[in-house]
């Protein structure tokens, strides 16, 4: 009855009485029985359609939330007839944000397709794997951690380059935090040595 939906779900749409358009998929004259489809009208999303065949792994796509669940939430991919579900651990990068009621019904988001399943005709996606992309990318374009720059500087600069910024000066890291890499745990250490010193001076 549907590509993507279960005989179940589909059935939901119908009642008695509607009228309805359907392939004749077989006649069996000795049975007396006509099988019908409802699906077979429209194209296979699996089929190898020019749409479908952007689906690969690491495909970027637009999505539509469709339901909230305790678990994840289901969207449907909108420049392709399908649907996918999202579980809760790849909603964000960041823990606090893997959270299904943080999303609407109708609201839109990108993602990224992780897996295209086409026995069980099912599309995996997830934020998550988007949001690592980028930073990867930002990364890649502006800089590394590993020359001195934080994270925040990295995308600080990209997000510049995206204003319309100065493109040399925002990529620039200062000449301190080029000389001497820091990890997360110095640079608190440092921060907190320079509040004790602005505090004895204040004394």
């Amino acid at each position: 009855m549907d590509w993507s939906k279960s005989g179940e779900e589909a059935l939901k749409e119908y009642k008695k009485g509607d009228t309805v358009k359907a392939v004749v998929l077989e006649a069996d004259s000795e049975k007396e029985r006509i099988s019908l489809g409802i699906k077979q009208l429209a194209a296979d999303p699996f089929a190898g359609s020019a749409s479908s065949e952007k689906l690969a792994k690491g495909a970027r796509v637009t999505c539509e939330v469709t339901a909230v669940k305790d678990n994840g939430i289901e969207a449907k991919l909108l420049d392709h007839d399908l649907t996918t579900f999202i579980r809760r651990s790849d909603l964000s990068r960041d823990r606090s944000e893997q959270r299904p009621d943080r999303f609407g019904v109708g609201e839109k988001f990108d993602a990224v397709v992780t897996q295209v399943d086409q026995k069980t005709r099912k599309i995996s996606a997830s934020i998550k794997a988007l949001e690592i992309a980028e930073e990867k990318e930002a990364v890649a374009q502006y800089g590394s951690t590993d020359s001195g720059a934080s994270l925040g500087d990295i995308l600080g600069a990209a997000l510049n380059k995206v204003k319309g910024g100065d493109d040399e000066g925002a990529a620039e890291v200062e000449p301190e935090a080029a000389a001497k890499p820091k990890t997360k745990r110095a640079a608190k250490a440092a921060a907190d040595g320079e509040g004790a010193g602005e505090a004895s001076a204040e004394e």
